[in-house]
């Protein structure tokens, strides 16, 4: 599944999250969670628990 890391960004902006309070919610290091939302190319569970660690729906993240 595709994510767009600029939906990411949006999406944190909105929520007032750095990338430290993303990792924490996700419930990983900031660093995995760098290479989580900079791989573009992830499995459906990790697109679902980012999605939810963001606080929204999956369809939010993901490209067009």
């Amino acid at each position: 599944m595709k994510i767009s890391r600029e939906k990411i960004d949006i999406e944190m902006a909105r929520k007032k999250m750095n990338v430290k309070a993303l990792a924490e919610s996700y419930g990983v290091s900031r660093a995995r969670i760098n290479v989580i939302i900079n791989q573009r190319e992830v499995s459906v569970i990790s697109a679902g628990r980012l999605a939810d660690a963001l606080g929204v729906d999956v369809t939010e993240i993901i490209e067009d």
